[in-house]
């Protein structure tokens, strides 16, 4: 009880002045405010001794001296407590009464007025003052290099401009606050995005796992929040894999499978990620091993995938080569594995290396891993045995991203032809002409 008591005091404390709530243009002198603070006086020959023991009773705030002084003695400095931990002298412990002992020093405790500066708040603190009470107040943000990608909800909009300029005052490195906003490219599935604050320059650099990318953030899809995933799929791996990545972006599966001296085709169809897939290639020393490919992800599977993979199964040995097909593309991904249907002629005699596919989809069921199961055999058209299904990531409150792994049926690689306009139109996978997406960018 008295914990959240002392929060509530400091919360109180510590808000910025009352009349910001509802400022749209951020006015950085209106939060200014006085407060009392209590101060310690000590000796400049014992300062440091002093200061190390009380550490946990010294006012910390973002920018704040903790030391000033003695406008009486210049022989003297004075320490800014804390005044909720510290209100006179019986707060201190025994611990702190036995150095002041050992020190000489007679603690008196004084009340001085301190003023406390937009510099000194929080973020959090100037955005729950400013935002109307009871409202959500976001200060999360993806980094992208020396970009800050928000995703702001509706009633945080009017607010945004003043927002950005705030997460960029109080990010250091940062020089741009960006917006995704609700117009996604009908091509390519990109979220577009309105700069908030800062620069406009949209190229940016990052490192992930050991890998450095660069591309352009306006014109390709990054998701920071993917790292571990990435990660997850990569320690799969091991040298002389052959890795296809159907929906490859900007290579944040390709590139490290490739440093792990895999064999990789990578394709995507946007032409700004097929081009910083391969500077990207080039960038890490990997393009040697990399063929990098600009099409339809569909298409991707019915040419470059079904003539690699007839090769490698002919040739590879099971037990030394192992092949994987990542498709991370969760808004549509489930609905190209019907490509693989009868994508090889007849099965051969000897014993293969089936590839594992590793394909990502959005659910907002109740159970998302039946429910991505079921989709998924669905556009097999197999019954899928046995199957690895992970939750990525939840994007929102009812929404699960979940990666299905599984060794693909020879039933369904190796099976009869089809024929696709004897499937009722509910059962086909969606095409361009149907639904006037393709295979998109994602990482």
């Amino acid at each position: 009880m008295s914990e959240i008591k002392e929060n509530c005091e400091e919360a109180e404390l510590f808000s910025p002045n009352p009349n910001v709530r509802g400022m749209v243009d951020l006015d950085r002198d209106a939060f200014t405010k006085t407060i009392q603070v209590p101060v310690l006086r000590v000796r400049k020959e014992i300062l440091n001794k002093v200061m190390k023991s009380l550490k946990h009773k010294v006012l910390r705030r973002p920018h704040l001296k903790r030391i000033i002084d003695d406008p009486k003695d210049d022989n003297n400095k004075d320490i800014i407590l804390d005044p909720i931990l510290v209100t006179s002298e019986e707060s201190f412990d025994d611990r702190d009464r036995e150095l002041f002992k050992q020190l000489d020093l007679s603690p008196q405790v004084s009340q001085v007025d301190l003023q406390i500066t937009y510099e000194n708040f929080k973020t959090d603190e100037i955005l729950e003052a400013v935002l109307p009470k009871g409202q959500d107040v976001t200060s999360s943000f993806s980094r992208v290099g020396h970009i800050a990608h928000m995703n702001l909800r509706d009633h945080q909009l009017p607010y945004k401009n003043l927002i950005g300029h705030v997460i960029l005052d109080k990010n250091p490195g940062l020089t741009s606050v960006v917006n995704k906003t609700n117009i996604i490219d009908s091509t390519y599935r990109n979220f577009q995005m309105e700069v908030l604050a800062g620069e406009e320059n949209m190229m940016t650099k990052v490192k992930e796992n050991g890998v450095t990318y660069e591309f352009d953030f306006s014109k390709v899809y990054w998701n920071s929040r993917l790292a571990t995933e990435h990660d997850r799929i990569t320690g799969f791996l091991k040298k002389g894999d052959v890795v296809f990545d159907v929906f490859a972006g900007v290579g944040p599966f390709a590139i490290p499978a490739a440093k792990r001296s895999c064999i990789v085709y990578a394709n995507d169809l946007n032409p700004e990620s097929y081009k910083w897939l391969v500077h990207n290639c080039k960038l890490n020393k990997v393009g040697n091993r990399v063929q990098a490919f600009n099409t339809d992800g569909r298409e991707f599977i019915r040419t470059v995938v079904k003539e690699e993979l007839s090769k490698c199964i002919k040739s590879s040995s099971p037990e030394k080569t192992s092949l994987h097909i990542v498709m991370n593309l969760p808004a549509l991904a489930l609905e190209f594995l019907d490509a693989f249907r009868c994508l090889l002629p007849e099965q051969p005699q000897m014993e293969i290396a089936l590839p594992t596919v590793h394909c990502y989809g959005f659910s907002k069921d109740d159970n998302p891993e039946k429910e991505v199961k079921e989709r998924a055999e669905e556009m097999l058209g197999a019954t899928l045995e046995s199957c690895a299904i992970h939750l990525v990531r939840k994007v929102a409150p009812n929404k699960e991203m979940m990666c299905i792994s599984f060794q693909l049926p020879a039933v369904v690689l190796f099976g009869s032809d089809r024929n696709n306009d004897d499937e009722p139109s509910s059962k086909r996978p969606r095409t361009e002409e149907d639904s006037g997406v393709d295979s998109k960018t994602q990482v």
